[in-house]
């Protein structure tokens, strides 16, 4: 038996930690957080892939799978407990369900907190999942407004809540570079619900001159509208 089979049977029968999806003990604390069966239940079904045709500012959006289950579980287990070790098997899921969005775009823009939130919470979930779809992350968005949780408002208030709240960032630049604005952007974040804050996001980047958004999320809210 290995050093790391015998410190994962060590872990698990003295310590007995839970998995953070459903809660049974981890036979091998070791490999993550989440348990192997859970991760597999993730991969049964097909991504939710949809092209927009233009009627709203991204043009592709794509997830891994429905906000409900062990997917929900996971996510909340990310964001809200900070198992920010999660963000590393849950992005593969995203770079494997999102590849055909993936395999052109230029770069990766994690949607962001804004600056009061990111404090409390100590990261931003969409950047640590961005950096593990193999693009390069442009932090190219500023959020800013604290704006409410979409998930807390009514579908016809979501549109309203982040109007005006993202604007381009200003990082510092060389006095003899020019702006380099990517041609094909994949804005990444956790959670979509009704698609409003991608929108806001697609937006503000299309008006400085990025030609495609696309989305790609961990999941999405079942609702009736996008």
């Amino acid at each position: 038996m290995s050093l790391r089979a015998i410190a994962d049977a060590l872990l698990s029968s003295l310590f007995e930690p839970p998995c953070a999806a459903c809660a049974r003990v981890l036979s091998h604390p070791l490999n993550g957080a989440v348990c192997a069966p859970c991760w597999a239940s993730l991969r049964r079904g097909a991504p939710l892939n949809e092209h927009l045709n233009g009627r709203r500012g991204v043009d592709w959006v794509c997830a891994v799978g429905h906000y409900e289950g062990r997917l929900r579980d996971i996510i909340h287990a990310m964001k809200y407990e900070r198992r920010r070790s999660i963000a590393s098997p849950l992005g593969a899921l995203m770079r494997a369900s999102g590849a055909p969005l993936l395999c052109d775009a230029d770069v990766a823009v994690p949607v962001p907190l804004h600056p009061r939130r990111e404090r409390v919470r100590g990261f931003n979930q969409a950047d640590d999942l961005a950096r593990q779809l193999g693009l390069p992350v442009a932090s190219l968005l500023q959020r800013v407004r604290d704006t409410r949780s979409q998930i807390d408002l009514p579908a016809e208030d979501r549109q309203r809540n982040v109007g005006g709240a993202f604007v381009m960032a200003e990082p510092p630049r060389p006095a003899t570079a020019g702006p380099h604005i990517p041609v094909v952007v994949v804005l990444v974040d956790d959670v979509s619900t009704t698609g409003a804050t991608l929108d806001a996001c697609a937006r503000v980047l299309k008006t400085a001159g990025v030609r495609e958004v696309r989305a790609l999320t961990a999941a999405r809210v079942v609702t009736g509208r996008r």
